[in-house]
């Protein structure tokens, strides 16, 4: 194998690109990337970057001199597997013996959003570029999207002293994937810091003339706007894999359980657009979160260079959000969760431990500045998650 490209220039890119030149690979590397950034840390945009502590300079990551020949600006069009080519949008085409696809996701568009100025998205380090330098105004802001990005956005709007922020969801609480009892705690904790919630509630449309003015909604409510960010979600980057024999559930690339594109030795995924069998799930999982694209990338990286000692990976998924004085921490495999236990709830200190099982088994734990249980649960799923290697 003398020649590796990698698609997606973000940090499941950059660390697969890393582990290959740690593993003794001294072939040709490409990195390609749609943006025109080196690899940059995406955590800090909706709060550092977008409360103005952090420069967006501060967000690249160092690159320790890696050997690779970057190749941004210039998204991936397609994929020919049998001749084993990326072809670029510009025409290009890059050859390769091993592919990895890192391309990610991308914030979900409003279908049909109106021609409007006034409307933001919050992905990429232009997207929150571009927030940062319109909120300079002191806008009215309307967030449409109660999920992990909308409410850190909203933190840190109010942390930065904008009156008028107003959350809007469709779910009967804030970031409704980490339950109900969570969902309440995070509900006080907004409104105690000004922010408007307009909940279990849909946007019926936007009213403007030249910009966004208003928002209307399904209840009737008419909330005035100068700037309205969607927070929808996201959607994988991987319309340039159709056509080919990569195989896609849901859009994203779908994995054996060693990171291989399924029927692939040649091609491995990683982050946030890959797919695989966890050992302790019925199914495939996709985990959207800054550890599982850092460490899937780093053992997608080893197996291609070496299949027939491939090892799968099965590890303790882990996430965060900062939001006000709240550190929020996750562990474990939180999606699937049936059940949720309260352990611990202490509302003047504002810490919360909550476990979430699958029947009797433990499969996650939830913790609200609580780093020391975060610690003890991490250890406790990791040694259940262990698997035997060959």
């Amino acid at each position: 194998m003398r020649r590796i490209v990698v698609v997606g220039a973000g940090l499941a890119g950059l660390r697969a690109g890393q582990e290959l030149r740690d593993e003794g690979f001294d072939g040709e590397l490409s990195i390609v990337g749609d943006e025109t950034h080196l690899p940059y840390n995406r955590p800090p945009l909706s709060k550092q970057v977008l409360a103005g502590d952090m420069e967006p300079a501060e967000c690249a990551f160092p690159l320790d001199d890696l050997d690779a020949t970057w190749v941004l600006g210039r998204p991936a069009a397609g994929l020919d597997t049998a001749g084993r080519v990326v072809r670029l949008a510009d025409g290009g085409e890059m050859p390769y013996d091993g592919l990895v696809i890192a391309t990610g996701r991308r914030a979900r568009e409003w279908p049909g959003l109106p021609p409007l100025a006034g409307f933001h998205m919050l992905r990429g380090l232009d997207d929150a570029i571009a927030l940062r330098d319109a909120i300079k105004s002191r806008p009215r802001i309307v967030i449409v999207g109660a999920g992990f990005i909308g409410c850190e956005v909203a933190a840190t709007l109010r942390k930065r002293g904008l009156e008028h922020v107003t959350l809007i969801d469709v779910a009967p609480h804030p970031m409704p994937v980490l339950g109900p009892d969570f969902g309440r705690r995070a509900t006080e904790m907004h409104k105690e810091n000004g922010v408007r919630l307009h909940l279990s509630t849909k946007v019926e449309r936007f009213e403007g003339e030249s910009r966004v003015e208003a928002v209307h909604l399904n209840d009737g409510a008419r909330l005035d706007a100068d700037l309205v960010l969607i927070a929808l979600g996201s959607a994988p980057n991987t319309e340039w894999l159709a056509g080919s024999d990569v195989v896609l559930e849901d859009g994203n690339v779908l994995c054996d359980e060693r990171c291989f594109a399924v029927g692939r030795t040649d091609i491995v995924a990683a982050g946030d657009v890959a797919m695989w069998p966890h050992p302790r799930v019925d199914s495939a999982i996709r985990v959207e979160h800054w550890t599982n694209a850092n460490d899937m990338a780093r053992r997608a990286a080893r197996n291609l260079l070496d299949p027939a000692n491939a090892e799968a990976y099965a590890p303790v998924p882990t996430f965060w959000s900062d939001q006000y004085d709240a550190k929020i921490k996750a562990v474990g495999l939180w999606a699937r969760v049936q059940q949720i236990s309260v352990i611990e709830d202490n509302a003047e200190a504002w810490q919360l431990v909550v476990e979430g099982h699958t029947g009797d088994d433990l499969v996650g734990a939830l913790m609200v500045n609580r780093n020391k249980a975060f610690i003890d649960y991490r250890r406790k799923l990791g040694s259940r998650y262990t698997l035997p290697q060959p």
